[in-house]
């Protein structure tokens, strides 16, 4: 069978825009639409008309919707708004993947929404806006840190003047500094460890300055780690805008806040769902699932209540460690999956709020010299385990082991790579702070730092020496920091090389001598089931997924890895000798003892893990339905199915990847899978409803629309031998 794969982006719009009565502005957005691009959403946060509303927000794209040389404009209410591009990562074919987009809207409503229909336009030009115009302001913004009777500040006013080089937005509508100092007493004595950061976005106009203040605790060599505790108090435009006393700062963690100086714009960015999900980076969710007003009301009652301050942890488990099914598992968290299935305000402001709070877990470890996150590329020694005498770099001499904590360091938060949720990625994603990328990329170098450096393979940072699910979870937020880390960043190439070293590593172990006829992930601590006798198929499919994941964010390269591993899910809905109504069990057979060779059929595997008395019952029957402990339903699937967190439901992200490859059976086991009798409701976690890329999305239609259905994109084997 070829190796060529078919991708196909598709989109059909059915547009009524009540609200644009002429034809041409329909026709306009349809054009906008069909060829791929957004129609976003400007949703009113105020019931009072506002007038010049800057807005700037996170936007990615499908391949080949931007080609190279082109840019983009917006359309709202019939009038074309001048909008700001800043690029930052592009496609391998050179087409535009993510970008910041600004824009300034003249008028919107009370409590009103329009569409931002996204068009292609040439470049376009102007002066950005400059530090110098920004400091012939009044604007600064200052932290003040009370430390055991000591007082360190940080002004960003000050750190602008002294150098305005570190640029992430820059063009006529919106320029954005970052800044960064150790916070310092009146004399100027640096603290060792506490650090302020200021990213300062300042709009056309210059009276709304938006100021994102960072404080770290996060060097990750410097002597003497600890935990501090401050009262810290900050201030916007000389104004009171945030304090409290008795901070516990802890050590390898960091807290962030966000003010604006002049008026807080009062609107929301709802993004286009459909071409969201067409473009590839995020899992491809059933939109016809819909979330319940009482889910949504629950959600956020819970996170009103629960610890949101710096150094909180909001919705996630305190102990990353704990098994069993949690909301926070899954291809995207509960609370992000019900965002992107309800586009609801509250759902982003827990997303958004968790994303804040990542960075209160002590898995920061910032290197001095780059003032980036460490870099198994400059320490290929450094780890997190090992012996002392490991962590030696025999070509320098020197320990790369970070310094040992002093006094207290306790923290309440435990991380841990097998049960690692993903919490800033999809923040990142649309909203393009710079907080949130850092987040992503502290999460995934944490999961590479985890073993022994010669379990991994030293600078190449190899996953395949844990859990199954560990690796799952570390590869996808290693794909994640690689496909959206902005080219120009300094670690792009880091993360990219890292994930190139684990496919050519599970290629060759996968494909090569190691492979099996069930496609298994044997590596690792994989077979730790029945005393070496068994794998957990669940954490086999949250792989099977990752895999599938990898290839739609365009690593086409894993393409062969996961047509192996798309057999496990499949052979285990549709081998003959089985039935698929256990083919989702806690653990699988797959070998007759610990050092025996891998089944070669699913029938013998069944044979070994299913209850005899289960097997001799028609498949899917009443009867066989009866002879489980609890009984089931006839055609319920064993493994609690009714739940969102069951084993059918871990099941089916790797199934609806399967699909997508066209191997023998996938869309057989699909259509099996989803006549099953009994099935979650998705609603209040959503995580795992995940569906192949051949089935449509529908679009909750916004007031000036009917019902939008998008056709996406599939990839398939050609259909000639």
């Amino acid at each position: 069978m070829g190796q060529a794969r078919l991708w196909r982006y598709v989109a059909v719009v059915v547009l009524a825009l009540s609200g644009w009565p002429s034809t041409s502005r329909v026709q306009a957005a349809v054009g906008v639409a069909s060829a791929g691009l957004p129609v976003d959403t400007l949703v009113s946060l105020s019931s009072q008309t506002q007038t010049a509303v800057p807005i700037t927000f996170g936007q990615v794209f499908a391949p080949g919707a931007v080609p190279a040389g082109q840019s983009l404009s917006a359309l709202s209410e019939g009038s074309v708004l001048p909008l700001q591009v800043d690029a930052k990562a592009n496609h391998a074919d050179g087409s535009l993947r993510h970008a910041l987009l600004t824009a300034v809207v003249p008028t919107l409503p009370g409590n009103g929404a329009r569409a931002l229909a996204l068009t292609l336009s040439a470049p376009s030009g102007g002066a950005p806006i400059s530090a110098s115009a920004l400091l012939a302001t009044s604007f600064d913004s200052i932290v003040t840190l009370s430390i055991g009777g000591t007082t360190y500040r940080a002004s960003a006013r000050e750190l602008l003047q002294a150098d305005a080089s570190q640029l992430w937005l820059s063009g006529p509508l919106v320029s954005e500094w970052h800044l960064v100092s150790p916070v310092k007493t009146a004399g100027g004595q640096a603290h060792p460890h506490l650090t302020a950061r200021f990213a300062v976005r300042a709009y056309q106009g210059l009276d709304r300055v938006r100021v994102d203040v960072t404080i770290e605790n996060n060097w990750a060599f410097a002597a003497a780690p600890q935990a501090f505790t401050y009262d810290v108090a900050i201030t916007v435009g000389g104004a009171p805008a945030y304090s409290q006393n008795g901070l516990r700062h802890f050590s390898l963690a960091r807290w962030r806040k966000v003010f604006w100086w002049g008026e807080t714009p009062a609107v929301e960015v709802q993004p286009d769902r459909g071409a969201l999900l067409l473009s590839g980076a995020l899992p491809f969710y059933d939109t016809t699932i819909r979330i319940a007003e009482s889910d949504l009301a629950a959600l956020w009652s819970e996170w009103s209540q629960a610890d949101t301050a710096p150094m909180g942890a909001g919705l996630v488990e305190p102990y990353m460690p704990m098994t069993g099914g949690r909301r926070d598992i899954g291809p995207l968290p509960g609370w992000a999956a019900q965002y992107v299935l309800s586009l609801d305000r509250r759902a982003k402001l827990v997303t958004l709020g968790i994303g804040d709070l990542a960075g209160s877990w002590p898995i920061h470890y910032r290197d001095q010299n780059t003032d980036r996150p460490v870099s198994l590329a400059d320490y290929p020694y450094m780890s997190l385990l090992g012996n002392p005498g490991d962590l030696i770099n025999p070509n320098t001499g020197q320990s790369e082991a970070f310094p040992d904590c002093v006094g207290d360091c306790a923290t309440p938060y435990a991380p841990d790579s097998a049960h690692q949720p993903s919490l800033a990625y999809l923040p990142y994603l649309l909203t393009g702070d710079y907080y949130y990328l850092e987040e992503l990329q502290f999460w995934a170098n944490l999961n590479l730092l985890e073993s022994n450096p010669y379990y991994r393979g030293f600078e190449q940072g190899l996953l395949h020496w844990g859990q199954t699910r560990g690796q799952a979870w570390s590869l996808r937020a290693l794909a994640e920091a690689a496909y959206i880390t902005p080219d120009g960043h300094g670690l792009k190439r880091y993360f990219s090389d890292r994930l190139e070293f684990n496919r050519v590593w599970y290629a060759t172990d996968f494909l090569g001598a190691n492979t099996n006829a069930l496609g298994i992930n044997t590596s690792g601590y994989a077979l730790a089931y029945e005393n070496g006798r068994g794998v957990g198929p669940w954490q086999d499919d949250f792989f099977t997924w990752v895999v599938g994941y990898v290839v739609d964010l365009g690593f086409s390269t894993w393409e062969p890895l996961l047509d192996y591993k798309a057999r496990f899910p499949v052979g285990r809905m549709t081998a003959a000798g089985t039935c698929w109504v256990s083919g989702a069990p806690y653990y699988l057979l797959v070998r007759a003892g610990n050092t025996a060779p891998l089944y070669t059929t699913f029938a013998q595997a069944y044979e070994a893990t299913i209850d005899p008395a289960i097997r001799a019952q028609p498949c899917g029957s009443a009867a066989m339905g009866q002879a489980f402990n609890p009984p089931l339903s006839a055609g319920e699937m064993s493994g609690y199915a009714y739940s969102d967190m069951g084993y059918p439901s871990n099941m089916q992200p790797a199934l609806a990847v399967a699909v997508q490859t066209g191997i023998a059976g996938a869309d057989q086991a699909w259509a099996t899978f989803m006549a099953r009798a009994v099935k979650p409701t998705y609603s209040a976690a959503p995580s795992f409803a995940v569906v192949p890329r051949s089935s449509g999305i529908v679009v909750t239609p916004q007031p000036w629309q009917t019902e939008r259905v998008y056709l996406p994109s599939v990839r398939r084997y050609p259909s000639t031998p």
